[in-house]
């Protein structure tokens, strides 16, 4: 089956997503406005700057929005995500500061749309690379901070992902997640959710089970998020976002 994230509609939707601005999201209509932003928020709500940070990791970074949000806290961010479309979109925008697509509006209409990274960022602080997060390479390193936002229920194994975190955070480092648990057959076969299913009672205690005996958990919250499709229609979920530090 091939992967739907390297296409051009995919990419231009998630540009949308990451880039556009409220009233851009909106088009005017009456949409849950704390909805928007979310991978500007995923980090601004989940980080605890206090904590200091010189490298942080982006596992599913798409079109890097939210690396280039670390940026702000780390001196150094990589971002990896499964879609060589997505990177090199990512990679577009660190070198050009700008990268322009099409948008669907309704029908066969459509509407050109330029997402722009914010002026403020040092963009040469973040670095991408296509990479699979259930079988990262090995020299990766550790990381002050790694994020994972709307990542564990798209993976085909996340038990293999959640096993690796403790070797990626350093002891003291800085652990987000954000997930909506949206367990579908196409990305990942029942099996292999984590929870979900009669057997293993919800996935939110499935998790807290998987990572308490290497992380401390230091924040819940819900974090909403809206995806435009077009003009008037939206997808609206409700990640639960987490912070954890990982224990010494």
């Amino acid at each position: 089956m091939s992967n739907p994230y390297e296409t051009e509609r995919l990419v231009a939707e998630y540009l949308f997503f990451h880039y556009a601005g409220e009233d851009e999201t909106s088009g005017g209509h009456p949409v849950p406005r704390e909805a928007l932003n979310f991978p500007v928020r995923v980090v601004a709500e989940l980080v605890d700057p206090a904590r200091g940070a010189r490298t942080a990791l982006d596992l599913g970074c798409a079109v890097g929005r939210s690396s280039f949000e670390l940026a702000r806290v780390a001196r150094s961010v990589l971002g990896i995500d499964f879609s060589d479309a997505f990177v090199r979109s990512a990679e577009a925008l660190k070198r050009d500061g700008h990268l322009a697509c099409h948008v669907p509006v309704e029908g066969e209409l459509t509407a050109r749309f330029t997402a722009r990274v914010p002026p403020d960022i040092d963009v040469t602080r973040v670095r991408f690379e296509a990479g699979d997060a259930t079988a990262l390479r090995p020299d990766i390193g550790k990381f002050d901070i790694v994020l994972a936002a709307n990542l564990l229920c798209r993976l085909p194994e996340p038990s293999k992902f959640l096993q690796r975190l403790p070797e990626l955070v350093a002891p003291g480092g800085q652990l987000l997640l954000a997930t909506p648990f949206s367990w579908l057959s196409e990305h990942t076969v029942p099996e292999h959710w984590i929870g979900g299913r009669p057997a293993t009672g919800p996935s939110r205690e499935a998790l807290w089970k998987a990572l308490e005996p290497h992380f401390e958990l230091q924040l819940a919250k819900d974090v909403p998020f809206l995806i435009r499709e077009h003009s008037r229609k939206f997808q609206y979920g409700v990640s639960l976002g987490s912070r954890w530090i990982r224990r010494p």
